[in-house]
């Protein structure tokens, strides 16, 4: 379940992710040299009537369009290579721009079609009886919201000086932080009072042994009770780009803990890692599976825009300097910065799945 999950997640997202740069570049007359699904040794291929050479190849973790001007997969240019009519160096700036970014924005706008579709067909869940969802309806048997002064029937307004508009909103601003020191703001009775407290840190196992640790303060909403609201694809379309949206601000926030010191490490998740949850995923069923597609849709995107070299978020970087500075960076400072780059990719992607073999039950984990 592990193998058949990981190809089955990763080959069509990484399929289309290339896709998006491939069809861009064609649009715009960039000439692809080579379409592979995966690095390293070709297993099997063919040349279509443009020239390019799609193949897929033996190691599994990524992909590339290799476009006309390229040095390597990774799209560093030719040194002194000419400029060639049909090259991706050749075309203008905005238009690399646009065909590197078409990689991330398809891999985004997948994770979005996914979720307007759920929300197109089971509906927005909302909690049911209650006209406001951030009144507060009870407490859990350990409430630290409840040591703190709250009470029944008030209204969480803002947390930490940060307006909350329902309580989904709430329960992932306090989720993300386990164990931090927050400012709880609640209305009662027409007045607005602030209570510190410090959330709870719980740790939570799914079915598969597998353990998170979130934030909680404790509370319940009034009414309590999640139903599915019918909503129109025309509505179902901007609350995915909303869910997206805030997905990938969670991921921000999750890479900055870690910085910190406030997230183990051993929370990032290599290959293997994500050949486990997709088997995990697979076997609960094609809507669970569809929706962590999704999420590793989304992941890829987000990952794919941070700005280091090699990745796409790095190209971008250089077009932004090159066009700040109206002339392309330096041959020499190009090639070390995609060096520097390729080096951090590695070396992130040798820790990570040491991360995950030590997770292993295999290692008594």
């Amino acid at each position: 379940m592990y193998v058949a999950g990981f190809l089955l997640l990763l080959g069509p997202l990484i399929t289309l992710h290339e896709l998006g740069h491939l069809l861009v570049g064609r649009f715009f007359g960039v000439k692809a040299e080579a379409f592979s699904v995966g690095f390293g040794k070709e297993i099997a291929g063919f040349t279509d009537k443009r020239g390019t050479r799609w193949k897929l190849s033996a190691l599994p973790l990524g992909g590339y369009v290799q476009f006309k001007g390229d040095m390597n997969p990774a799209s560093v240019p030719e040194a002194n290579a000419p400029r060639e009519e049909g090259s991706f160096q050749h075309a203008a700036l905005w238009k690399r721009a646009l065909i590197v970014a078409a990689g991330p924005v398809t891999n985004l706008l997948v994770a979005i079609a996914i979720f307007a579709a759920f929300y197109a067909v089971l509906g927005k869940p909302v909690i049911d009886g209650v006209e406001d969802s951030r009144q507060i309806g009870g407490f859990a048997e350990a409430s630290v919201a409840r040591d703190a002064g709250i009470r029944a029937g008030d209204t969480i307004i803002a947390v930490d000086g940060e307006p909350i508009a329902e309580f989904d909103q709430l329960r992932t601003a306090v989720g993300l932080h386990p164990g931090k020191d927050m400012v709880i703001t609640v209305e009662r009775a027409g007045e607005r009072i602030d209570y510190p407290l410090t959330t709870a840190r719980v740790v939570q196992t799914d079915s598969f042994g597998n353990e998170s640790a979130i934030g909680q303060i404790g509370v319940a909403a009034a009414g309590g009770r999640y139903v599915f609201e019918q909503v129109s694809v025309v509505e179902a379309v901007p609350l995915a780009a909303k869910q997206s949206w805030d997905m990938m601000g969670m991921m921000v926030t999750g890479i900055k803990q870690i910085v910190v010191g406030d997230r183990s490490f051993k929370e990032l998740g290599g290959p293997l890692k994500i050949a486990k949850y997709s088997g995990e995923q697979m076997s609960l069923g094609v809507v669970a599976f569809i929706n962590f597609a999704a999420l590793i849709s989304l992941n890829l995107a987000f990952i794919n825009f941070l700005p280091i070299p090699a990745l796409d978020g790095g190209h971008l970087m250089f077009y932004a300097a090159e066009a700040i500075r109206r002339k392309p960076v330096g041959p020499r400072a190009t090639e070390w910065a995609y060096r520097t780059g390729i080096a951090l990719v590695l070396t992130l992607m040798v820790v990570v799945t040491v991360n995950d073999l030590f997770s292993l039950p295999l290692f008594g984990s």
